[in-house]
């Protein structure tokens, strides 16, 4: 089948659209799931290009905003960012008066030593061009290689002026860090609100999280424990379940906070920690409720109680330790905790006209009125910021190679924190989806505003920067959900379907590369979830760079039957199952069928979809049979074994293992199509009896155990 990249015909569409198309990286084409070429529509193409804050309603609106492009670049002394791999060089142009003469040099990000270095000017000329009615002359400058791997700044003067533009050096690969590359290393996948304790109040929290991450290393010997994001969510019910439809994803939801372990609770007076147990005794039963978890009154529980402890008084250390907190956060945290104050402040009401611009004076106002609910909003942060500390300490305290494997969404909620306070970076007018493909015929919107590859430039990235730097401060690696948006994503336009969409180009190689940046500093292991549609250069160019992929066994096929999984790639996380997917034994029974048919769903008769799920199983079946992994009358169990220790027979370098799987559950966390006709995100874990199975029991449940001896031999 041709590929994406191949050029063929766009029909009628306007020279001058599809030149601005190609210039802001607006795909007019794409390949259908049944392999045809469709053309995208002159109406598309023209609302994707507004959301990009262009013009092009009119052939001649077009022309006139493809000349303004055209010149935009040399309007600029340098461009804001620069991006290159490490051992490389750059040459860069720089914009001056013609004739003047230009000095620019390099000054080096303070991380990596800092200090200043000369840049050479090469013998490169380009005519002078007339914009705005002067004479620009372009001169050019190359950045040498040996640049450490850092964020530096390009500094040009002349005629008195001085410009500034980022440089970032990144990573030319990734290495493996803590010895995985030597020896595979595997762990558990959970969904962190669904594992309680009997401590825990009704939602699995950072400090069960602290005991599964060490008691994982010390009673199994995980190498990681992969969770289920933890951005933001609602600073009031009702809440989102769904960890991946995020307030903002560089902040931490606080409903996964231990409150008795945030240190000024200990000496609370006897009133005020009678209120929290008062909070406690409402929320610490909802543990043993086997029904569909209640985030909605826990929170409310949480949010009293932790109002308790942020207003007791805290030692001087501690509140130095929490200013030196917010001021590293900076500017991002206090408009997190702004919008956060506002939302409360408004609960229910309409915003007051201004109220979505950071810059009004409406906010102004606000910022200083709400001055002490801002304050506790950013507490809120920091002391989440120290129960991730602690189990990530825990973990690799207790062994764990890698630690905590944090998971990244794609995007976030539309009217969330992110989508109020970098309204200069995302789109407008547009939300992230997916073209029509054989499981969904409509496509599908997401909902969630996409990044503007121009404006995130424009920002030297450093939205991008800071959101991972956040996420990886208590991290050994991290999971990049639908990695693929990295490199393009599918645009709808407000009012159109999700068939009437286009692909937007990004600048993958400064994305990849900052990614590979961030999670070196942090000594992370990146994965990228590459399921799904995608180039097939895609995988080659993550492989290149040390990003590890994705291979679910029952995703994984050759010739219409299972690929060996010798044949699996080394460098992926190879797993049974996916948190889209039933548990294992779920699948297995076929459950899956049962669910989509009761749900609506199936677009085909509940027959011939249960015969291709039995066959596909049955498949599967044959090829352990072959292997000698099971026998002729295996229980559910061996086989749920079989299939893992299947897994652990190809070459990749992480192996996970679900935590469902590894009880017996038979429930999905999630069925995708649905919203309020399944408990999506809302399953407590319990075994293959529908018994809750808690932290505290965890480690001794029989089928763990059996299924953790059965990888490790």
């Amino acid at each position: 089948m041709p590929q994406p990249d191949d050029k063929t015909s766009t029909g009628d569409l306007p020279a001058p659209l599809l030149a601005l198309a190609e210039r802001f990286g607006v795909v007019p084409d794409f390949w259908g799931f049944g392999g045809e070429k469709k053309t995208v529509s002159q109406e598309t193409l023209v609302a994707v290009l507004a959301a990009l804050g262009v013009d092009a309603s009119t052939p001649e609106r077009a022309a006139l905003a493809l000349e303004h492009a055209e010149d935009e670049e040399w309007r600029r002394t340098l461009p804001p960012v620069v991006v290159l791999r490490e051992g490389t060089t750059r040459r860069v142009p720089v914009h001056v008066a013609d004739g003047d003469a230009v000095e620019v040099w390099l000054e080096l990000d303070p991380e990596a030593g800092g200090g200043r270095r000369d840049v050479e000017q090469v013998d490169h000329y380009v005519p002078p061009r007339t914009v705005d009615g002067r004479a620009v002359g372009r001169a050019t400058v190359e950045v040498p290689d040996g640049v450490p791997l850092g964020w530096h700044t390009l500094v040009a003067s002349s005629g008195g002026t001085t410009a500034r533009a980022t440089v970032v050096v990144t990573p030319a690969r990734l290495e493996l860090p803590h010895g995985i590359g030597d020896r595979r290393g595997w762990g558990f996948m959970a969904q962190l609100y669904s594992v309680r304790s009997e401590r825990s109040w009704g939602v699995g929290d950072l400090a069960d999280l602290r005991e599964i991450a060490w008691m994982s290393a010390r009673r199994a010997g995980a190498d990681f424990l992969l969770i289920n994001p933890l951005h933001a969510a609602e600073p009031l019910p009702p809440l989102s379940p769904s960890p991946y439809l995020p307030t903002s994803r560089r902040f931490v939801n606080p409903l996964y906070l231990r409150v008795e372990d945030i240190p000024e609770t200990a000496y609370l007076p006897v009133a005020e920690r009678s209120l929290i147990e008062w909070q406690a005794e409402v929320a610490r039963p909802l543990s043993a409720d086997p029904g569909p978890i209640d985030r909605d009154t826990v929170w409310e529980a949480k949010r009293v109680a932790l109002d308790v402890v942020f207003a007791a008084p805290r030692s001087r250390a501690r509140e130095l330790a929490f200013e030196t907190f917010r001021r590293e956060q900076g500017k991002g945290l206090e408009d997190f905790a702004l919008w956060c104050a506002m939302h409360e402040h408004f609960a229910g009401r309409a915003w007051p006209d201004g109220a979505d611009d950071r810059g009004s004076d409406v906010v102004r106002r606000l910022r200083a009125d709400l001055a002490d609910r801002i304050t506790f909003y950013c507490w809120l942060q920091w002391v989440a910021d120290e129960q991730l500390a602690a189990a990530q300490r825990a973990a690799v305290e207790g062994g764990m190679r890698l630690g905590i494997m944090h998971d990244l969404a794609v995007g976030v909620h539309p009217e969330g924190a992110d989508a109020w306070s970098m309204r200069d970076v995302l789109a407008q007018g547009v939300s992230v989806g997916a073209p029509p493909d054989m499981y969904n015929q409509q496509g599908q919107d997401w909902s969630q505003p996409p990044w503007r590859p121009d404006a995130l430039a424009r920002a030297a990235y450093a939205p991008y920067r800071d959101m991972l730097r956040t996420v990886l401060r208590h991290a050994g690696a991290i999971r990049i959900d639908h990695v693929i948006g990295l490199f393009r994503l599918w645009w709808i336009p407000q009012g159109h379907g999700a068939q009437d969409g286009a692909y937007v180009r990004y600048d993958h190689e400064a994305l990849i590369g900052i990614l590979a940046l961030e999670a070196h500093r942090a000594g992370a292991v990146v994965i990228g979830e590459d399921l799904g549609v995608f180039e097939p250069w895609v995988r080659d160019y993550l492989t290149e760079r040390g990003v590890l992929g994705t291979s679910v066994l029952w995703f994984e096929r050759e010739d219409d039957a299972p690929m060996p999984p010798e044949r699996y790639r080394r460098l992926a996380l190879a797993t049974v199952t996916t948190h889209d997917l039933p548990p294992t034994a779920g699948y297995l029974a076929l459950e899956h069928v049962d669910l989509r048919d009761r749900l609506g769903l199936l677009s085909e008769s509940v027959e011939q979809v249960r015969d291709a799920a039995r066959s596909e199983r049955d498949q599967m079946l044959g090829v352990l049979a072959q292997r000698g992994l099971v026998g002729a009358e295996a229980s559910e169990r061996q086989v749920v074994e079989a299939l893992h220790r299947l897994v652990m027979a190809s070459p990749a370098v992480l192996v996970g293992v679900s935590l469902a799987d590894a009880v017996g559950e038979r429930r999905a966390q999630n069925q995708p199509g649905t919203d309020q006709e399944y408990p999506n995100w809302r399953v407590p874990l319990a075994d293959s009896a529908q018994r809750l199975v808690t932290v505290d029991e965890l480690f001794d449940n029989p089928r763990l155990r059996s299924l953790v001896a059965a990888l490790r031999g």
